[in-house]
């Protein structure tokens, strides 16, 4: 089908993925397994209503085992034992694990780490992106594949590499970056302008003496570390496009994706390499086992619905475990199933898994799984068949609307690679500041008020947003501040919060009080940083309270909010606001804890006319999201909390069969989706207030 994209990241044309079924089922590696076990795979994947699975991830090696020759027999085997059991596949290219041949063959195309040290095969990931060898053999592997299995009726969608984001800093590289730099910066006065290089004598006279940020006696230059970053993530996307053409070459039009992987390192820019993809799809995995975990889940859809534009696929989560630090945490399979639904009600396709049945061996043998090593008869498998279940009677939440976005965000936050890795420079005011938990917090102020929300490409069609959240957006360009400007002016509602706009692209500081390049549109300024100590907290009208990050503020054309009522700037401006145009801009400059960031921004959304989607749910621990089809909008509500609720809405509950019209219980962990017709809305109350 065809339908409209409402696309938070700016201009996209995709025709959106609608598959006849939510996707079910995950990463299959039968080559770990004898043939006898494969049988037994495909009858637990019919008992479970087991739709779709991956393969060839990681098969590169029996794939090719010998350069330039191919043994596919395996392989199609396995294709048509799942096309016996009417179950459809996504085939990846297994490029993120070359095989042991490719690097005795090629050892220059083994990755440099920083130190300058060549890393050995022995692992996943272990290649130099740049290197000529490397992707002429990605290629070829993604022509083969291609010509065999391109037309197959099964095939879902084409899977190239995985979770792409192993950065080089070897010669290969050094090679691209400087080519990379030549076409950004034309020549050499500019991009010593733009890197500040008079500093510490670094001045550039010639291109061949620029290498990427190496190990070094000190700090690199920050905004050489900066380019470094963003050249990888072109490189790494040109290597995608590269196998994507292969692909397209054999003739196949089955969808395109790769995983995007956002944990606590991001090498990627993912508006980029969305626009690549005819889906975008995401691995998600929580980083928590406390109730921060459904925030999570919740980051994580909205980043890849908004990077997508509309409906996408979770490639893989974690059925059965919640990694954190040094150890694994159970996942009950009650939150297994919310979460499942919860990126389903989020735009996700499908809820697949890492992986199908636990591996014997390997350095993920302990990794989660839908089939424990108890087998298909355990109690461990039983909520596998129960999701299945669940899943073909939620069918038809696949259609897309085609008279708008699929979530309707009326609150939206800025988000850019970028940010994230500007504050990764070191020496800053407070490094303890990261945008990735700056940006997380204030998604999860908005997810605790059950505010649907959409993260916004700067730049792009920002109009449809009541309120606009800028956090720790540090380095922007001046492009990116005039569109905050124009969003305001054109009636909007801008929130910004430190550290954003001290710094331009190139991470250069603005002369005058900060932000350099907010300034006139905040209508205030500061003339001095000042970072606190852990522990220590400031307190702010209002009941706010500030930590890590404070700044002594001047308004001029802005009204001071609230005021710091203790510490060194007791009486001076923590929050102002200035009208402009028919908007207005409010500027937060202290670091908010995170209780007072949720009263603040809730206020905020409140002042905006951006209300929660279901009134009062969240406050039962009830998470509800409206996702829109193309006749229904459906109620997904996540009951996180502890004690049962009661559902009332004009339409059935899709998950038990029952009308929720006289109302229905909703017992603690448990879901339930109610279709509505278009815009309505279902009530949701403590079931001993309704009892009373």
């Amino acid at each position: 089908m065809t339908a409209r994209i409402d696309d938070p990241g700016g201009s996209m044309s995709r025709t959106p993925f609608a598959p006849d079924a939510l996707l079910f089922g995950g990463d299959y590696n039968p080559e770990q397994w004898p043939r006898e076990t494969w049988r037994e795979d495909i009858a637990l994947m019919r008992r479970a209503k087991v739709n779709t699975v991956t393969l060839g991830v990681f098969s590169w090696a029996l794939l090719e085992p010998r350069e330039g020759e191919f043994d596919t027999a395996w392989l199609d085997e396995i294709v048509a034992l799942l096309d016996e059991a009417g179950i459809g596949f996504f085939l990846a290219t297994p490029t993120a694990s070359p095989p042991p041949w490719f690097a005795l063959a090629h050892p220059d195309a083994m990755p440099v780490d920083p130190s300058g040290t060549r890393l050995s095969h022995g692992s996943r990931d272990t290649y130099a992106i740049s290197a000529p060898a490397y992707r002429a053999a990605s290629r070829r592997i993604a022509r083969v594949l291609g010509e065999r299995y391109g037309a197959h009726p099964r095939l879902r969608g084409w899977h190239i590499h995985n979770e792409y984001g192993t950065l080089d800093f070897g010669p290969h590289a050094a090679r691209a970056f400087r080519a990379w730099l030549r076409t950004r910066y034309a020549n050499l006065d500019a991009l010593n302008d733009a890197w500040c290089t008079a500093f510490w004598s670094q001045r550039y006279g010639a291109w061949d003496e620029i290498l990427p940020p190496r190990a070094t006696q000190y700090l690199h230059n920050p905004a050489q570390a900066l380019d470094f970053r963003r050249f990888s993530s072109d490189e790494m996307l040109a290597a995608f496009e590269e196998q994507k053409q292969e692909i397209a070459r054999t003739g196949s039009t089955a969808p395109v994706t790769t995983n995007l992987m956002l944990p606590a390192w991001n090498h990627l820019e993912q508006w980029s390499w969305a626009e690549a993809q005819d889906v975008v799809s995401l691995d998600h995995y929580l980083d928590t086992e406390g109730p921060d975990g459904e925030a999570h889940t919740a980051y994580g859809c909205d980043l890849a619905r908004s990077w997508s534009g509309g409906p996408w696929v979770l490639m893989e989560q974690n059925a059965r475990g919640i990694r954190v630090g040094d150890r694994t945490f159970a996942k009950a399979p009650d939150r297994m199933i919310r979460n499942s639904l919860g990126y389903i009600a989020r735009g996700s396709q499908s809820s697949l898994f890492f992986q199908w049945r636990a591996g014997a061996g390997g350095s993920e043998q302990w990794h989660g799984a839908l089939v424990p090593r108890a087998g298909g008869d355990s109690a461990g498998f039983a909520p596998v068949v129960q999701l299945g279940e669940m899943l073909e009677r939620l069918s038809e939440v696949v259609s897309v609307p085609d008279d708008g976005p699929i979530v309707d965000a009326r609150v939206g936050i800025v988000w850019h690679a970028d940010g994230w890795w500007a504050l990764e420079t070191p020496h800053l005011p407070n490094d303890a500041i990261t945008y990735s938990e700056e940006v997380r917090a204030t998604h999860r102020s908005m997810w605790r008020a059950g505010i649907a929300t959409d993260f916004v490409r700067p730049g792009s069609d920002a109009s449809r947003y009541r309120l606009l959240l800028v956090p720790a957006l540090y380095a922007m360009s001046t492009e990116t501040a005039e569109w905050l400007g124009a969003y305001a002016r054109g009636g909007g509602r801008l929130v910004v919060t430190c550290p954003s706009g001290l710094a331009d692209e190139h991470l250069r500081i603005p002369d005058g009080p900060h932000p350099g390049l907010l300034r006139d549109l905040i209508g205030a300024g500061s003339d001095e940083i000042l970072s606190l100590a852990r522990g220590e907290k400031v307190t702010i009208d209002g009941g706010l309270a500030g930590e890590g990050w404070i700044e002594r503020v001047e308004a001029t054309d802005a009204r001071v909010v609230a005021r710091y009522v203790d510490g060194r700037l007791a009486g001076g401006a923590a929050i102002t606001e200035a009208a402009r145009g028919s908007g207005s801009v409010v500027a937060v400059t202290a670091r908010l804890t995170q209780d007072a960031r949720d009263a603040f921004l809730a206020g905020e959304a409140r002042r905006a006319g951006a209300g929660p989607t279901v009134v009062g749910a969240s406050a039962l621990g009830v998470e509800a999201v409206r996702r829109r089809g193309a006749r229904s909008d459906y109620l997904f509500l996540l009951h996180h909390g502890a004690a049962p609720v009661r559902v009332a809405g004009d339409g059935p509950d899709l998950v038990s069969g029952r009308d929720a019209a006289g109302g229905i219980d909703l017992a603690a962990g448990a879901v339930a989706v109610v279709r509505v017709p278009r815009g309505g809305d279902v009530a949701v109350a403590a079931a001993d207030e309704v009892a009373t």
